[in-house]
């Protein structure tokens, strides 16, 4: 099969033929249909977040299921499906409290070595080499997933528009629900990318708040107000806090969404909310990076400080599915750029640059 492999930080991704791989048991073979293209593997991909190499890219995909393992139940050959970037091991104890969007196993034998919970990689060259897994490793015409982590997707959903559920919409909607959004509340989002965008429609389409959009962008700003965004700051030309001051009557947020993983943006959502409001931290960074705040202002404000990660994958998907295939989640029009195979460095170095509205797809099929 045809994979863009990652074999070193200061090279391109090499479209290479790798061995077709095979489903062990409780897990999913997917022919891959569409990949969202994302930061996170951005981050990867030129060396912010230390990952094995060689190593396979693309965490939310969309597809059909060609192949299943022993002891499969909820998906058969021939479904449309998607894939989160999050797969929990369903045993450990992360997973059966209920926080699959912690679950150690993923990020002890996935997030740091790259491959599954048997600590082998599905992916192997022609050479007969290893070629670890970031997720799925879904930048190839083929990926395995554990079925703790496969979904099947409403008819009325488009596979193109499927691919972005497992990340930017999951990590979204988290984000949503780890903020503990109500109803009436007026909540800053920092940043407009792939993530930020799905914040302000689900804040604002199925939690009914109140959406402050923040960026650099015009046109990202504009975007924002198309998916359901009350106000936009360009926070380019203006404090972002002083904006959100105004616009609240100098009380502040009750929930500001950073997305973006940056110092001075993590400050200054910190600084937008009222008291007793919450902070809440999605964006990821180099490895080692930190961020402060003023002591003080968190304490009398007893301001609440959240680190999101994502969504839980078995509770959310089911969810987020029901409410793209009614129209409420709009997937389809998120979706600003589709790439071939082939021009997957093309699309990293647009995204890189911020020439990326919404969301890309990485298109397979």
């Amino acid at each position: 099969m045809k994979a863009a492999v990652l074999r070193s930080t200061d090279k391109p991704l090499q479209i290479e033929e790798l061995k077709d791989p095979k489903p062990k048991d409780n897990e999913v073979m997917v022919e891959v249909n569409a990949v969202g293209l994302c930061h996170t593997d951005l981050h990867v991909l030129r060396g912010h977040i230390p990952f094995p190499l060689p190593a396979v890219l693309g965490h939310e995909v969309s597809g059909r299921v060609v192949a299943v393992g022993n002891g499969v139940d909820n998906v058969q050959v021939g479904d449309n499906v998607v894939g989160p970037f999050i797969l929990p091991c369903g045993k450990c104890r992360l997973c059966i409290r209920g926080y699959e969007d912690l679950c150690e196993n993923f990020y002890n034998y996935n997030r740091l070595k790259g491959v599954y919970y048997d600590g082998t990689s599905r992916l192997v060259d022609k050479d007969g080499n290893t070629v670890y897994m970031y997720s799925m490793g879904a930048y190839a015409e083929y990926c395995i997933i554990p079925a703790t982590s496969v979904f099947k997707v409403a008819d009325n959903i488009k596979m193109d528009s499927a691919a972005i559920l497992g990340c930017a919409i999951m990590t979204a909607y988290g984000a949503c629900k780890n903020a503990n959004l109500k109803p009436s509340e007026i909540i800053a989002v920092y940043g407009i990318g792939g993530v930020g965008s799905n914040v302000v429609q689900i804040a604002s389409k199925v939690f009914n708040t109140d959406v402050i959009a923040i960026d650099v962008r015009d046109e990202k700003l504009d975007y924002a107000k198309t998916l359901g965004a009350k106000y936009t700051v360009n926070s380019k030309r203006e404090d972002p806090v002083k904006a959100i001051m105004d616009i609240t009557d100098g009380k502040g947020v009750d929930a500001a969404i950073e997305v973006i993983g940056l110092k001075d943006t993590i400050s200054s959502a910190i600084r937008s909310v009222r008291s007793g409001g919450r902070a809440v931290l999605v964006g990821l960074s180099s490895k080692g990076n930190e961020a402060g705040f003023e002591i003080n202002f968190v304490v009398r404000k007893g301001v609440h400080i959240i680190g999101s990660y994502g969504g839980k994958p078995r509770i959310d998907m089911p969810e987020i599915i029901a409410l793209a295939s009614k129209g409420i989640i709009d997937v389809e029009n998120v979706i600003s750029e589709q790439f071939k195979l082939e021009q997957i460095n093309e699309a990293f170095e647009k995204l890189e640059k911020g020439g990326i509205k919404g969301r890309a797809v990485i298109k397979l099929k």
